[in-house]
């Protein structure tokens, strides 16, 4: 697999019987319920993730192929995927020192901590108790279970129907970017600012095709425009990319927005961390400064581009007009937080506006079907846009291997992969293990070789 093996290194920047039958919650009989409450509103309550973990449930420990689900999905999150050790991770050495910088008494306590690396809800939301140390557990992602519980292990219970209860709708691409998003990204209750990356705390990068991989997925990928099949599609990982994508610009801009409005400014967590942040070397060594500033001002740190610079040419490829309104429209969001004093409700407008094409770049996206025509020529033009990306920094620099890695693997599943590509793509991976010495004329050319090297 292309690269994804080196992405450890990477991915640790961003950080990483039957079920329970609750008295007072539901009467329920295969393909027959009712609530003894007031209804599914009443039920938006939690109940931890040892609801899930019978044998007869999600807790096998091999997967089962009679069934339309593994079984064994408590079982994968539990031993493979670090969302299960998230709230651990709070108590290591540099999140005590994160807390005490930023006046936390204790991280691994510290609401706002919790909010992310853990199921923390309050009292009042949960249907029994359980622990926090359980990390980012089931519930975290597929919403309070108490009202769909049991009806969902109902043969004649539908998927719409157990959304309908609450479920959160994690098939659908985009409702499932929306909610990784949620702190992989943050939201104006939970988030990463400069502050707490000053203070430690990774900085936040996100792509959802690459994250899915390392997980590893515990479930089996179902096209929700054909409920009833498992997805054969080989190209997928080109949609999830896509999907990915779209959604996580338009979130990106709709925090913007927020910060825009806020109190702080300017929030430099929206800018390019490695402008400031990268080791030093000797002017006539300097691919910065031979690079040039074009576009701003010698000395301010330029708008991290890095959630469109990859993207633009999936729009380009698949809606002209739409790419060239985003592409105004991120012009003057760029120029205007570069800016450092601007006029923020401008700021926030135009960072809107993207959000509200992005929005609907994702949902036209998440119907498409890609080929492998189309994906390698997206493959052609990213790698053809070597300069660019590889001058707007380190942030760019990852999506663009991202995205490249996600891409080839979808396109040369049902072939022989090409040993020249992968090699290539590994090196890019590579060449991000050290973040601030960067290189971003030594990236360019690696990156071009990929462009080469794909028929």
């Amino acid at each position: 697999m292309a690269g994804r093996r080196s992405f450890t290194t990477l991915m640790s920047l961003a950080h990483l019987g039957a079920c329970l039958f609750l008295a007072g919650g539901m009467a329920f009989a295969e393909g027959n319920y009712e609530f003894m409450q007031t209804g599914a509103a009443a039920q938006q309550k939690y109940v931890g993730p040892g609801s899930c973990s019978a044998t007869a449930c999600h807790g096998s420990v091999q997967p089962r192929k009679e069934t339309k689900v593994l079984q064994n999905e408590y079982s994968t999150w539990i031993v493979q995927d670090k969302h299960a050790k998230a709230q651990q991770v709070l108590s290591n050495p540099v999140s005590m020192r994160l807390a005490k910088i930023l006046g936390l008494p204790d991280a691994a306590h510290a609401p706002k901590c919790l909010a992310c690396h853990a199921l923390y809800v309050s009292p009042e939301q949960k249907a029994r108790d359980f622990d926090i140390a359980e990390g980012v557990s089931c519930e975290s992602c597929h919403g309070p279970a108490l009202a769909w519980l049991g009806p969902h292990t109902s043969r004649t219970q539908t998927h719409a129907q157990n959304v309908a209860l609450g479920l959160y709708d994690t098939k659908d691409l985009v409702h499932r970017t929306e909610k990784c998003l949620t702190c992989h990204l943050g939201t104006s209750e939970k988030f990463v600012d400069h502050e707490m990356i000053a203070a430690g705390h990774p900085d936040l990068l996100f792509e959802l095709d690459s994250f899915q991989a390392v997980q590893p997925v515990h479930w089996v990928e179902k096209d929700p425009r054909r409920p009833a099949e498992i997805s054969k599609d080989p190209l997928f990982g080109v949609r999830a990319w896509s999907v990915g994508q779209a959604v996580q610009l338009k979130e990106s801009m709709d925090r913007l927005a927020r910060r825009a409005k806020g109190k702080v400014w300017p929030e430099y967590a929206e800018l390019d961390c490695f402008t400031c942040h990268h080791s030093l070397t000797s002017a006539e060594d300097s691919w910065r400064q031979a690079r040039g500033y074009e576009g701003h001002r010698p000395g301010n740190p330029p708008y991290n581009v890095s959630r469109y610079v990859v993207f633009k040419h999936l729009v380009r490829d698949v809606d002209p007009q739409t790419a060239q309104q985003l592409d105004d429209e991120l012009n003057k969001v760029a120029s205007l937080v570069t800016e450092l004093q601007p006029k923020r409700d401008e700021i926030a407008d135009h960072a809107a506006r993207v959000a509200e094409l992005s929005g609907r770049l994702a949902k036209s996206i998440n119907a498409m079907t890609f080929d492998k025509a189309r994906t390698a020529r997206l493959m052609k033009q990213i790698s053809a846009d070597a300069d660019y990306i590889s001058n707007n920094g380190e942030r760019c620099a990852e999506q663009a291997t991202m995205a490249l890695d996600s891409l080839y693997i979808a396109y040369s599943k049902d072939g022989t992969p090409n040993q020249e590509v992968k090699q290539a793509i590994n090196a890019l991976f590579q060449q991000l293990e050290n973040p601030s010495a960067y290189n971003g004329r030594k990236f360019a050319a690696q990156l071009k070789k990929i462009g080469a090297a794909i028929p």
